[in-house]
């Protein structure tokens, strides 16, 4: 039966309209990429536009910058009031927004598929001619300093995590968050978004994205119309910093009001942009979905039902980054256990997927699993235009979304115990932990964050 579901599951991307792989892709004379994507199962468009910038762009003094800029493009333009993109896609029966990450800034509408001109025109305005007015800065500035205060600094377990990554990493720019330091946020000048604008918001710095029911030619017949007269910009991508070799186990504690504890578990680890090997990635998505992702998986299983050591427990694992990342575990003790029994608790389930291959019985189950996950996302038309968009975005380039599902389902038991035992060591992880403190009266613990807090929604 798993045999069989495999096989069902793997020829869905040549049946189902919802998963037909056909892109069509032209790069205007300025360097735009445009990357269209039919889908004919209802009259709806997502139009989104990538740009090649994030915190990682980032340098010291102007963490956030990337942030702050995405929050500006909605407060408007030479011809565009403050707020008028968003009245506009309202008023035509259309939604919208953006998000920040490390890799990436992005801008998204969901219209019907008659109104795909509309975004792509109001898109191409703020491309190059954003008015980036002082005053609305000063007061968008404040808004955003708010957003930290309340999802970080008033967050304990957001906060540990912040702080986590800035000592795992010792060169390498995620060690910065997304939304800023708040030091940085406090000196931030309405001069620097506008130098960041002008050096990153161009067309051959950017990819546009359509996905839906649309006809290919005219989408380059209109991207060409309202984004071909933009000029381009000399883009100098910033060298990277590399992360040094770790020496050992790296600990660190934050000290916070908070109810509980909090542990977090991070392994240096490839992405596929720089693995040494090809399948090395693709296993740990597998290893991944061995210890979390479901009820029946391993942390759940063991960790919270079973010894109930922890009331919380989880792994994540992403491939999709520009630079080299981390493996990474958390978890929160069950009443009556420690931070210590979570740990060893945890560093038990990496010594077993070190030293025993994964059970076939259980590699197939989690195989299918992992793989009806990816294929069923298809049907969102958001997620099809975002794993393009990505892709494209961190380096990878957009057709590796038609072999993703395949080099999943090659990953072998011997594949998940090696990348186990060759980057899951003593000498490539950091641990954290959140040392709760008491609370005053009129705080509350919020709710926990997961640990892929990496992207900032406008």
């Amino acid at each position: 039966m798993h045999r069989i579901l495999l096989s069902l599951l793997l020829s869905l991307p040549a049946l189902a309209p919802a998963a037909t792989q056909t892109v069509y892709e032209q790069t205007l004379d300025n360097g735009l990429k445009v990357l269209v994507k039919p889908d004919r199962r209802a009259p709806i468009l997502i139009s989104q536009v990538w740009y090649k910038v994030g915190s990682s762009y980032e340098y010291g003094g102007i963490t956030g910058v990337s942030h702050l800029l995405e929050h500006m493009m909605f407060k408007g333009t030479e011809r565009l009031a403050p707020g008028e993109f968003s009245r506009i896609i309202a008023e035509n029966g259309g939604e919208e927004n953006a998000f920040t990450g490390r890799d990436y800034t992005a801008y998204f509408q969901s219209l019907a598929n008659d109104r795909l001109e509309i975004a792509l025109e109001l898109e191409a305005e703020r491309m190059r001619n954003l008015d980036l007015d002082a005053e609305e800065f000063a007061k968008e500035l404040e808004v955003v300093k708010e957003e930290r205060r309340t999802r970080t600094d008033d967050n304990p377990q957001s906060l540990a995590f912040e702080r986590f990554n800035a000592v795992a990493y010792v060169a390498s720019p995620y060690r910065n968050p997304v939304i800023g330091w708040a030091g940085d946020l406090e000196q931030a000048s309405v001069e620097d978004l506008r130098d960041w604008y002008r050096l990153w918001y161009a067309p051959n710095n950017a990819t546009l994205v359509v996905a839906g029911d649309v006809d290919p030619e005219e989408v380059f017949r209109l991207a060409e119309k309202h984004f071909g007269p933009l000029v381009p910009e000399r883009v100098s991508p910033p060298k990277r910093q590399p992360e040094p070799e770790q020496l050992g186990t790296k600990r660190m504690v934050v000290k916070a009001p908070a109810q509980e504890p909090y542990l977090l578990m991070g392994y240096k680890a490839p992405a596929l942009i720089d693995a040494e090997e090809a399948w090395e990635p693709y296993a740990f998505e597998v290893l991944t979905s061995v210890l979390d992702g479901g009820s029946s998986t391993r942390l759940e299983r063991e960790l919270v039902r079973g010894s109930q050591v922890a009331s919380s427990a989880s792994a994540s694992y992403s491939a999709f980054d520009r630079l080299p990342g981390m493996f990474m575990l958390s978890g929160v003790p069950a009443k009556g256990q420690t931070i210590e029994q979570v740990e060893a608790a945890l560093l038990a389930q990496i010594e077993r997927v070190r030293t025993e291959l994964v059970d076939e019985r259980e590699m197939e189950r989690v195989r299918n699993q992992l793989i009806a996950d990816k294929v069923y996302e298809r049907d969102s038309l958001f997620y099809q235009a975002m794993v393009l968009g990505q892709l494209e975005t961190v380096g990878l380039g957009w057709e590796l979304a038609d072999s993703y599902v395949d080099r999943l389902a090659a990953v072998t038991p011997e594949q998940v115990r090696a990348v186990a035992q060759k980057y899951l060591v003593p000498e490539k992880l950091t641990v954290g932990v959140l040392d709760p403190q008491p609370m005053d009266d009129n705080q509350t613990a919020r709710a926990p964050v997961a640990l892929e807090m990496q992207t900032n929604v406008h």
